[in-house]
């Protein structure tokens, strides 16, 4: 295969779903979360989709366990990005599921150069075009990070649609786009600034982590929260919080500030750093046409 022939699936322009289908259900599970290292899990029926695999192969199959599921379980694996804290426990995993693995074109070259033989395993997306993965449409769409192909994630099931917006020094118009509606929301708070500002990293560092390829602030990601809950967002879990330049506490005050200053209440969590999370739950019903 040559360098950047990576497989690509006819896209997915119109619903597929069933109008014999009545009641729809997705579940989302973060299994880490933070600068240490990221996964999540996103369930419609039989479809499972690991994002992101920044811990090891042995914690994401424990996690899996606590669910009921096995590696082979899976059927997909999306990569938002090629940093460790996203991709660690990739290469391991590849060897003991056969899931693909789902990226962008620029992402899935770096890939296939760090991980000698992951190309026969990479489908490459195209942002803005949805793309059938079992029960989901998945639309990739740009973020600015430091890391080549760096992208977010629009998922829509029957059972509702999700966001995930982690790694990117601000929110993109076409994040914005894209995300505008999703039923639940999984959004990056990474730091407080004056936290970062004060605290023990060098200048250089603390210039990434603010600058327009780094991450996202309290403040960037309540500004952000308030204007998804207007679009119609039910749900946000606020993510990818830095161990020494965030709490929890501080994340939740300052989103909640601005949802309340918006006049808006949606359902509001911290995804656990180290830990499985708790089920969340997007539904939708549908009048059955036979």
């Amino acid at each position: 295969m040559e360098d950047g022939d990576f497989r690509r699936r006819p896209p997915l322009w119109t619903s597929y779903f069933s109008p014999e289908e009545v009641c729809f259900l997705t579940t989302v599970h973060t299994l880490a979360s933070g600068s240490s290292g990221n996964a999540l899990l996103l369930s419609c029926g039989e479809s499972y989709i690991l994002l992101d695999a920044g811990i090891s192969c042995r914690r994401i199959t424990a996690a899996l366990r606590e669910l009921g599921l096995e590696l082979g379980s899976l059927t997909a694996i999306l990569i938002t990005h090629t940093h460790a804290d996203h991709i660690s426990g990739l290469q391991t995993l590849l060897k003991r599921c056969a899931a693909p693995v789902f990226t962008t074109e620029r992402a899935a070259r770096e890939l296939s150069w760090r991980l000698p033989g992951a190309e026969t395993r990479l489908d490459a997306l195209d942002f803005g075009i949805p793309q059938s993965i079992g029960e989901f449409a998945v639309t990739a769409f740009p973020t600015s990070h430091d890391a080549p192909g760096s992208c977010g994630f629009r998922l829509d099931a029957a059972g509702g649609a999700v966001g995930v917006l982690t790694d990117t020094g601000y929110v993109t118009d076409d994040a914005a786009d894209i995300l505008e509606g999703v039923d639940l929301a999984v959004l990056e708070a990474n730091h407080d600034i004056e936290t970062l500002r004060s605290g023990p990293y060098p200048y250089y560092l603390k210039q990434r982590i603010l600058g327009a390829q780094g991450h996202l602030s309290n403040e960037d990601a309540a500004r952000f929260a308030a204007v998804l809950a207007q679009s119609g967002t039910s749900e946000i879990i606020l993510a990818h919080l830095s161990r020494e330049n965030n709490t929890p506490a501080m994340a939740q005050t300052a989103v909640e500030r601005a949802l309340s200053a918006a006049g808006v209440s949606p359902l509001l969590s911290v995804a656990p750093r180290d830990c499985l999370g708790p089920a969340h739950t997007v539904s939708r019903r549908s009048v059955c046409r036979r």
